[in-house]
C-alpha cells in the first residue's frame, strides 16, 4: 500500500496553515446561558452570532479547536449556486420551492459580505461567478433546463457555452453575484466578535450527553455541564439523533490539492461539475501576487480504501489541465447528503421545544452554514421564516420522491454492518501488519482493528464503531480508522477525530 511519503504536497488545508490557531479554554466548570451551540463550525458560530446579535447569552462548545473541521478545510465557495440543483428541486419542491432555497442561499451570500464588512475581517472576500459546468455534448439540455430553473428561481443564471477554464466545456450555467474566501479568517473574525459581545467559546470540550427540558442541560467529557433554555446542535453529522437522521444522511468524502498558479493564468469564477469523478475548481489570492488553484473531487463514501491512489488521480487531472507548479498542499473533507437534496435545520425531532439541529449541507456548507446560522437565531426568537418549511427536519416528502434515495443510503449501511462481519478478516495476524498500515485482524475471537507505525510499535483498539457499531476501515493516506456507515472517525489509538461517534474505540489488549 503506498505510503505518505509519495503523496503529492503537505498534508495540511491551506486554511488552516495561513491563519492563526486557537487557544479557547476547556468547559471546566458549570455554566448557565440562554442558548448553548454544541459544534464550532460555520453553522455552529453563524448561530452564535446571529443570536448574541439578537441579545442572547451564547456558549460554543466545541470538542476540539473552532473552524478547524468541515469548516477549515472546505473549498470555501459562498454561493447559492449548488450544481444542478434547481430543476430538480422545482419538480419536487415546485417553483415555490425552488425560489424560496435560492432566496435563502443567496441571503446568505449577502450576509457574509456584510458581516466581514461591518467587522472588518479581511478574510479575502471576493465576489465572482459560479459555474456548473458539462464536458458531454449529450446533456446540454439537461444543462439548459438547470439555467432556465435558476433564473426562475431568481437568481442571475445563463446558459453559456465559454468560460474562462483552459479546457472547453460543452455547456454551463453561469450564475453571477457569487462570492470565495478565507473561511478560518472569517469564522475567526466571528469568533472574536462573538466574544467581544459576551459570548463565550470552549474548545476540547467535547459534548457526551443532552437532557431536554425547561431548561436544558449538556453533560461534557470532563463533567462540567451547560444549562441553557435552547441548544442548537451543529456539529456536522448530529452527535445527537432523536429523529433518526442518520436514516436520511449519507457521509461522503473529497480530497483537494492546491497549487500556486500565475495570476494571469488563473481562471476567474468558481466552476463545478460531476464529469470526470467530481471536479470543482476555484483560487484564492496569495502573498506573492500569484493565486492557489484549489481542486476538489473523487468523491468517495469514507472506508472506501485506496485514498492514495485517489489523491494521485486528482493531482494529475490538475496538472493536466492547468499549468500550476508542484503542489503545495493536499487535504480532505466531509460532507453529509441529505437524501432529498435539501438541508436539515430546525427543530430537532418532532416533540422538541427547545433544542434544534443543522445538518445535511451536502457539500455546500458555507452558504447553507450561514443560512443555517440566520434561521436557528430566527426560531429560537420565536420567527419562523418564508423558507423554514423547506428545511425543517420534521418534514416529510412524498415517499415516491425520497423512497429510492433513502432506500440506497440504508442498503448501504446495512451492507456494512452486516456484510462486513460476515467476509473474513482483512489479514489473518497481527504479525502480518507492516509498518505504516493497519487492518482489521480477529484476535481471540474478537475483531480488532490494528496499526503498526514505522517505529514498529503496534497500536490496537476495537473495530466495532462506537456509534452504532459498524466494523472501521484504514485509511493509509491520513491515518485513520473511518466507519463506512455513518463517516465516524478515530485515530489510530481510538480518539474521535469527526462525529457522530462521541465515545473512543475502545482499546485493546495483544499478546506479547
Amino acid at each position: 500500500m503506498p505510503n505518505d511519503d509519495v503523496l503529492p504536497g503537505v498534508d495540511e488545508s491551506y486554511w488552516m496553515s495561513s491563519s492563526d490557531s486557537t487557544r479557547f479554554a476547556p468547559l471546566t466548570a458549570d455554566v448557565e446561558v440562554d442558548v448553548a451551540v454544541v459544534g464550532g463550525g460555520v453553522a455552529g458560530l453563524s448561530a452564535a452570532w446571529e443570536l448574541a446579535e439578537s441579545g442572547r447569552s451564547v456558549a460554543v462548545v466545541e470538542a476540539d479547536r473552532i473552524a478547524a473541521g468541515v469548516s477549515g478545510y472546505t473549498t470555501a465557495k459562498v454561493t447559492a449556486q449548488h450544481g444542478l440543483v434547481y430543476d430538480r428541486l422545482r419538480r419536487t419542491r415546485g417553483q415555490e420551492g425552488a425560489r424560496l432555497y435560492a432566496r435563502s442561499q443567496q441571503e446568505a451570500v449577502e450576509r457574509v459580505a456584510e458581516v466581514a464588512g461591518a467587522l472588518g475581517i479581511d478574510c479575502a472576500f471576493e465576489r465572482t461567478a459560479a459555474y456548473a459546468y458539462t464536458l458531454d455534448s449529450d446533456a446540454r439540455d439537461t444543462v439548459r433546463a438547470e439555467a432556465v430553473a435558476a433564473r426562475e428561481a431568481g437568481l442571475a443564471a445563463e446558459y453559456v457555452e465559454q468560460t474562462d477554464l483552459p479546457y472547453a466545456v460543452a455547456g454551463a450555467v453561469r450564475i453571477d453575484g457569487q462570492a470565495q474566501f478565507h473561511p478560518r479568517a472569517y469564522l475567526l473574525g466571528l469568533a472574536a466578535a462573538l466574544t467581544a459581545r459576551g459570548g463565550t467559546i470552549y474548545e476540547r470540550s467535547r459534548v457526551t450527553g443532552l437532557t431536554e427540558g425547561e431548561p436544558c442541560r449538556l453533560t461534557t467529557e470532563s463533567g462540567a455541564t451547560v444549562t441553557a433554555r435552547d441548544v442548537v446542535v451543529a456539529t456536522g453529522y448530529p452527535v445527537f439523533d432523536r429523529a433518526l437522521l442518520f436514516a436520511r444522511l449519507s457521509p461522503r468524502r473529497e480530497l483537494v490539492v492546491a497549487a500556486p498558479i500565475d495570476a494571469d493564468a488563473a481562471p476567474r469564477g468558481m466552476y463545478i461539475t460531476d464529469d470526470e469523478g467530481k471536479r470543482s475548481v476555484r483560487t484564492a489570492p496569495l502573498a506573492d501576487g500569484r493565486r492557489l488553484l484549489i481542486v476538489t473531487g473523487e468523491s468517495y463514501p469514507p472506508g472506501a480504501g485506496h485514498v492514495g491512489e485517489r489523491f494521485r488521480r486528482l493531482d494529475a487531472w490538475m496538472h493536466e489541465r492547468f499549468p500550476a507548479a508542484e503542489t503545495a498542499y493536499r487535504w480532505s473533507a466531509q460532507d453529509n447528503d441529505p437524501t432529498d437534496t435539501v438541508a436539515l435545520v430546525g427543530p430537532l425531532h418532532p416533540g422538541a421545544r427547545h433544542t434544534y439541529v443543522a445538518t445535511g449541507f451536502g457539500g455546500w456548507g458555507m452558504s447553507g452554514g450561514v443560512m443555517a446560522g440566520r434561521l436557528l437565531s430566527e426560531l429560537v426568537n420565536g420567527r419562523r421564516p418564508a423558507w423554514a418549511d423547506l428545511y425543517d427536519p420534521r418534514r416529510i416528502m412524498p415517499v415516491l420522491k425520497e423512497a429510492p434515495a433513502l432506500l440506497r443510503q440504508q442498503a448501504d449501511v446495512a451492507r456494512h454492518f452486516i456484510g462486513d462481519r460476515l467476509r473474513p478478516t482483512h489479514v489473518d495476524s497481527v504479525a502480518e501488519v507492516a509498518p505504516g498500515e493497519g487492518a482489521v485482524v480477529r484476535v481471540h475471537g474478537s475483531r480488532c482493528a490494528v496499526y503498526r507505525d514505522k517505529d514498529g510499535t503496534v497500536h490496537a483498539v476495537s473495530a466495532r464503531c462506537s456509534h452504532l457499531g459498524c466494523l472501521v476501515a484504514f485509511n493509509a493516506a491520513e491515518t485513520t480508522w473511518e466507519c463506512p456507515c455513518h463517516g465516524s472517525r478515530f485515530d489510530v489509538d481510538g480518539a474521535v477525530l469527526q462525529g457522530p461517534a462521541v465515545n473512543p474505540l475502545e482499546p485493546r489488549t495483544l499478546d506479547s
